[in-house]
């Protein structure tokens, strides 16, 4: 059983900036991928950034130009740095990683205030 466990979620103001890390309970390098989705209130969970084993990275078209995802091999943490923070990125985020099964944390919440 992977656990996933998170941190980094808060309270923000509209334009702030917060940093989400999750660290897994094995090698990040053993999983194919390993990123972030989001869940709002009374919505879908919705992809946000992933990255390869190989470092390739994907992110949805809401948060281009605005997160980042990477990771700190020698810290086995993957990291997710949200600038330019809107009110619309109010959601749980989950850390998400797959090896041979999709496995997820039990989320952390993001508030962004207008």
């Amino acid at each position: 059983q992977v656990q996933l466990v998170e941190s980094g979620g808060g309270v923000v103001q509209a334009g702030g900036s917060l940093r989400l890390s999750c660290a897994p309970s094995g090698n990040i390098i053993s999983f194919v991928a390993m990123g972030w989705y989001r869940q709002a209130p009374g919505k879908g969970r919705d992809l946000v950034a992933t990255i390869t084993n190989g470092g390739t990275t994907n992110y949805a078209d809401s948060v281009k130009g605005r997160f980042t995802i990477s990771r700190d091999i020698a810290k086995n943490t993957v990291y997710l740095q949200m600038n330019s923070l809107k009110p619309e990125d109010t959601a749980v985020y989950y850390c998400w990683a797959r090896r041979i099964y999709d496995n997820w944390g039990p989320g952390t919440q993001v508030t962004v205030s207008s």
